[in-house]
């Protein structure tokens, strides 16, 4: 189950998830995850030019052997701001190519000018500089949008035992008929689904709910944590599993956790508020 396994890396250059209670990864912190996430095979880094420093941090470190994914800038200031902003990456990250540029601002692909910015990002592909072209969402509804508009090669969409919404719209199964490469993000809910105490009393809302899923899963006779990874790593439509940690013994006790299993159920909350970390009032 390690090779579905990729890195988050929004960690190494900002103070990112609602139970980081460490900051920003430093330097060498950083450098000690990638080795044992090398020596054990992961080789699928996540990352941005609006992940702060992360892209320089990667640089810094040396990531040429890996599989690099990251995401545009918005189009708000021109298709030209997007491809520098490609560019920067490249030089930032220290690398030549990358293994896929998502269009990360899902609002840009309604523009006027995007065909265009899409017809520049298939010309870099067909260059060598990506391999592949992908898009990050958030919704069902916007990747059936994707899927009924465009030829697209990778996806990032959230995923987790609370929020199977794209299970039971099909949209899992549309895109793997498609043959298009799905990374999970968000399986453990910015950390909420591995440790649900002292949590900001925005979510209180969910109290009731959030004691029933512990409940839930004492039952299976696993940690939240086994839970809810191998819950995302055993959904067969799914081809990555980002998961982002603040420093090498995160990434070693998720590794432990990682089994191959068979019917572990969702325990669905279809709540936008809770779904969408993007809503959060924290």
């Amino acid at each position: 189950m390690l090779d579905k396994l990729a890195l988050g890396t929004v960690q190494f250059g900002l103070d990112y998830g609602v139970k980081n209670y460490s900051g920003r990864v430093l330097l060498n912190e950083a450098y000690s995850i990638l080795e044992f996430a090398k020596g054990i095979g992961i080789d699928t880094l996540d990352t941005a030019s609006g992940y702060g420093k992360s892209e320089s941090v990667l640089g810094e470190i040396g990531v040429s052997d890996y599989r690099i994914i990251t995401k545009t800038v918005s189009i708000d200031k021109g298709i030209n701001k997007v491809l520098e902003g490609f560019y920067n990456s490249l030089e930032s990250l220290r690398v030549e190519c990358l293994e896929g540029l998502l269009v990360h601002h899902f609002t840009d692909v309604k523009k006027k000018e995007f065909n265009l910015l899409f017809n520049n990002l298939t010309r870099l592909k067909q260059d060598g500089l990506i391999e592949k072209i992908g898009f990050s969402v958030y919704t069902p509804d916007q990747v059936d949008f994707l899927l009924s508009n465009f030829d697209f090669d990778l996806i990032q969409l959230p995923f987790n035992v609370f929020d199977n919404r794209l299970v039971l719209g099909g949209q899992l199964n549309a895109l793997r008929n498609r043959s298009i490469e799905i990374h999970a993000r968000s399986i453990f809910l910015q950390g909420i689904l591995v440790d649900f105490e002292n949590l900001p009393a925005y979510f209180s809302n969910w109290h009731g709910r959030f004691r029933l899923y512990k409940s839930f899963v004492q039952e299976y006779r696993m940690s939240l944590l086994e839970y809810a990874l191998n819950f995302a790593l055993n959904t067969q439509e799914i081809d990555k599993v980002l998961v982002g940690v603040n420093n090498q013994q995160q990434l070693r006790e998720i590794v432990k956790a990682a089994k191959r299993m068979e019917g572990l159920k969702s325990f669905p909350i279809n709540d936008e508020d809770l779904l969408n970390p993007s809503r959060w009032k924290t």
